[in-house]
């Protein structure tokens, strides 16, 4: 099941199914029953909204693209946390309610995206786990090393999607998959791909790898970036 903040719809996997009956002379029937995925297709407006392409992003990495394989993936869920969690990419998409938001990206480079993201909310994850009173602050991992953080009030007073789809097809390795945060309100720089953990901490003075290197701590959008 899907739900919708701001805008959704229902998504669907298209498929194509073939069946052929032939009869011969006696009356038999021989059938041929054939079921072919066709390729996803990305969506360009939804609800009266134009979306930008899942193209129009900027290679901006701090290792480049990375090759994630979903069947040795795992998301864990670490920290001040009394029941820590260790997810498949499927016990995620599948085992939590997904949501459906249009969020526009703005990068410190000047450039920006307007998106369809799906995904599961970060404060379902956290509330699984059941983190600690003494949290306060969210750590992400990124599998190519790259880490950012986000006040804990933050992720539980809004609807954070950690999006594995786009524009209704799934992350491509470049754009995240498996997952990516969708942090609005905040510069690009907080919106971390290639999630591989989710770090509750007390720390209020951890800086990721953009902070640390004279980032804002915040990256709110209505200030400016720099420290």
């Amino acid at each position: 099941m899907k739900k919708k903040l701001a805008a959704g719809a229902m998504t669907s996997v298209i498929f194509l199914s073939v069946i052929l009956i032939a009869v011969n002379g006696c009356g038999a029937e021989r059938s041929i029953d054939r079921t072919e995925e066709l390729l996803p297709v990305e969506i360009r407006e939804y609800e009266g909204t134009n979306l930008s392409s899942v193209d129009d992003f900027r290679e901006n990495s701090i290792e480049g693209p990375q090759q994630v394989d979903a069947e040795s993936y795992r998301l864990n869920i670490t920290g001040l946390v009394e029941n820590p969690q260790n997810y498949t990419y499927d016990e995620v998409i599948n085992g939590y309610q997904n949501y459906e938001k249009i969020v526009t990206l703005n990068c410190v480079e000047g450039w920006s995206t307007t998106i369809l993201w799906e995904g599961v909310l970060v404060k379902d994850l956290l509330l699984e786990a059941s983190y600690l009173s003494s949290a306060k602050v969210v750590i992400f991992h990124a599998y190519d090393g790259y880490t950012t953080s986000l006040p804990i009030d933050y992720i539980m007073n809004n609807d954070i999607i950690m999006a594995y789809k786009m524009n209704k097809i799934t992350l491509p390795p470049e754009r995240g998959f498996p997952f990516q945060l969708v942090a609005e309100s905040k510069w690009g720089y907080k919106w971390i791909k290639w999630i591989t953990e989710i770090e509750l901490s007390d720390d209020i003075n951890y800086q990721g790898f953009w902070e640390s290197r004279g980032y804002s701590d915040s990256g709110d959008l209505d200030e400016g970036f720099l420290k």
